[in-house]
């Protein structure tokens, strides 16, 4: 009796952890955050993002090793044609999410470039552009990282985990949405109407012709 209350204590500790990571990191990505920080201390602002990926890192770390020590009972695993399928899915996501880093720009996303030119914007300042796999979704690492965790065996404490975490990144990519059409502003919304936001759609792909017609609409803005 006292190992159950033990297990769901635990169980519940974890997913609280999980759920205030989470929102300490959507109010650190906030704009009214930014703009506070830059109205107390603009000479901060160009390691803003620094440390905010630095935080990201540094605090994720214990909760994936929670996760992994204690994940509870196994509700589902993948067996046989089950497991050679699904390993190949997680291998297509992880190729497609590194294949994917060479069309953003990694010093702006780590915030190397704002340290260097003394940035003090609280706006990010990558330029609207569309790769080939934003022809097929908005957010592919979003895409890409659902895939790998769905395709892993299944613990009683991963999946509340997991579950959280499909939550936080549909959470996460309607605010980044607003953002981005704040960025954008009417290509960003024909963008929208065109490509599916975290699931692939059949039909809602952008061809290679429409998103260059799209591009060239943003850079006469």
């Amino acid at each position: 009796m006292n190992l159950d209350i033990s297990n769901n204590t635990l169980h519940l500790l974890i997913l609280s952890v999980f759920v205030a990571y989470f929102v300490f990191h959507s109010l650190m990505a906030s704009i009214m955050v930014k703009q506070w920080v830059a109205g107390h201390w603009p000479g901060f602002m160009p390691y803003y993002r620094l440390l905010f990926n630095a935080l990201a890192i540094i605090l994720s770390i214990p909760l994936v090793i929670l996760t992994f020590l204690y994940p509870g009972e196994p509700i589902w695993q993948w067996h046989g044609t089950g497991f050679y399928l699904t390993s190949v899915l997680a291998l297509l996501a992880v190729a497609g999410f590194v294949s994917s880093l060479k069309h953003y720009d990694l010093s702006e996303f780590w915030g190397t470039r704002q340290v260097r030119e003394g940035n003090k914007s609280v706006h990010d300042q990558e330029q609207f552009q569309i790769s080939p796999f934003h022809r097929y979704v908005r957010h592919p690492w979003y895409f890409f990282s659902l895939v790998i965790i769905w395709t892993r065996d299944i613990y009683s404490v991963q999946l509340d985990v997991y579950l959280l975490l499909s939550c936080y990144f549909i959470y996460g990519s309607w605010l980044e949405e607003k953002k981005l059409l704040a960025y954008h502003g009417e290509v960003y919304k024909k963008y929208q109407q065109k490509v599916a936001g975290v699931f692939p759609l059949p039909w809602k792909i952008l061809s290679r012709q429409e998103a260059q017609q799209l591009l060239s609409e943003y850079q006469k803005a």
